[in-house]
């Protein structure tokens, strides 16, 4: 079996935020032998396009575009847990994207959105995001206050445990194409 390095972004940054908990719960629910990674975009803290070249010149000369393109580079897949702020998706993870270019090309990324509405907004905006970019998108779960978790970020037995499985199983069969190849 090969095993796999998944990391999982917490794309809010608000001080109340409970991406940190949805976060944690995506990690516990990923295959035996997969590595996990959480990745608080709040800690990452990268400035808002800072570089002097555009992204796709590929020339970062920020230590912090740097940093991440590195650490982006580790990762097999990722999965963004979404929230979604006022019909859209945070800045903060539209920035992370934007900082980057070639890094995202093939790189299989699943969504999980929480929020009223299970984020279906910021979902629908993000992948089209991830398709200009050229990653391999995999839409995952929603997961909807007051049904499978509460505005806390406490996380309901409803909430959909077995799609989350189904995310990273994607994940996994995307990284293994793009490995054979």
């Amino acid at each position: 079996m090969t095993s796999f390095t998944i990391g999982i972004i917490v794309s809010s940054s608000r001080p109340t935020r409970i991406g940190p908990k949805v976060a944690q719960w995506i990690s516990e629910l990923a295959p035996y032998g997969n590595e996990v990674d959480i990745i608080d975009l709040a800690e990452v803290d990268l400035p808002f396009l800072a570089e002097p070249e555009l992204p796709s010149a590929g020339n970062y000369t920020q230590p912090t575009t740097v940093a991440w393109s590195e650490r982006v580079r580790q990762y097999d897949g990722l999965i963004v847990a979404l929230p979604e702020y006022n019909a859209g998706y945070p800045a903060v993870v539209k920035n992370a994207i934007d900082t980057l270019h070639a890094e995202w090309n093939g790189l299989p990324i699943g969504v999980v959105g929480y929020g009223w509405g299970a984020a279906a907004g910021s979902v629908k905006q993000f992948g089209e995001v991830l398709d200009r970019v050229q990653a391999v998108r995999l839409d995952g779960p929603g997961l909807k206050f007051g049904e499978d978790l509460t505005p806390e970020g406490e996380i309901l037995q409803a909430a959909p445990e077995d799609a989350v499985r189904g995310l990273f199983d994607q994940i996994n069969a995307a990284a293994r194409e793009t490995a054979a190849a």
